[in-house]
């Protein structure tokens, strides 16, 4: 698999590319090109076009959540012959709000997505390539990690709790174990990798990369270190939505790497 960071909060020094609150991966799994989220706007494509990347070629787009700096993108979505494939969770396309009554869902609804995409929407475990997974909706597996709400959403006319049900995740199983690709992580990192260890019936966890939605040096975060040392996993990228405080408190225990909008991977 190879995967490379389209946008990110992040870009590195002499590398000009743009950056934004935001987070999109494209990733080749063979024949197979994947794009994983779509940022907040059309950074994503401009940093695409200068990496030589041709995003009209890609077969699937893959949505981790429904919140706009990750499907805000989809509104620049280039057209092609034939239609993107598109796959999220049946609330990854919902209208959602902040507690200010702030806007932070989908730009654009189903209906003007699908004049360009085919949509699966499904909450259960979708095979995406040879490799990769789509993971659906996530188990709550840990007792530190346990969801709430963030903001609102419509439910059929009427607002109520947001608890991010459709917070998803993609994983590739390799030769040397899991490789998990996040967006938000707002069903909890560590919900996210014990689920896909019981989707695949594999232990072995060789990286993690995408937001882990860490912000404060508090309990979460110390039971987190904990459990990614325990399960001694060699690659860890933390991003996007991952601040400094809590990025210096991992970095104490753990061997984290830096991620920027350029990044590329090769995982086997």
């Amino acid at each position: 698999m190879k995967l490379t960071v389209l946008a990110d909060n992040n870009t590195y020094i002499d590398m000009y590319y743009l950056g934004e609150p935001a987070l999109s991966f494209y990733i080749e799994d063979g024949d197979e090109k994947i794009l994983f989220d779509t940022g907040y706007s059309d950074v994503y494509l401009k940093n695409a076009e200068k990496m030589g990347i041709d995003l009209t070629r890609i077969d699937h787009i893959v949505l981790s959540h429904g919140h706009n700096d990750h499907n805000g993108g989809l509104r620049f979505l280039p057209a092609k012959k034939s239609s993107y494939h598109l796959i999220g969770h049946p609330g990854s396309l919902e209208y959602k709000e902040d507690e200010n009554g702030l806007q932070i869902g989908s730009f654009i609804d189903a209906e003007e997505i699908r004049k360009k995409c085919d949509i699966t929407f499904t909450k259960e475990v979708m095979r995406i390539s040879e490799h990769l997974y789509y993971l659906g909706e996530i188990e709550i597996m840990n007792d530190f990690e346990k969801r709430y709400a963030i903001g609102k959403r419509i439910v059929y006319g009427s607002k109520e709790d947001d608890y991010i049900l459709d917070d998803s995740a993609i994983v590739y199983k390799g030769k040397e174990g899991l490789f998990v690709i996040t967006g938000c992580s707002h069903a909890g990192i560590c919900n996210i990798i014990e689920y896909a260890k019981k989707v695949c019936e594999e232990k072995r966890i060789s990286g993690v990369i995408g937001g882990f939605h860490l912000f404060d040096a508090d309990e979460r975060l110390q039971r987190t270190i904990e459990y990614l040392k325990e399960n001694q996993i060699p690659l860890l990228y933390p991003c996007h939505c991952v601040s400094l405080k809590a990025k210096i408190e991992m970095g104490k225990q753990l061997d984290i790497r830096e991620v920027g909008v350029g990044l590329r991977l090769e995982i086997q």
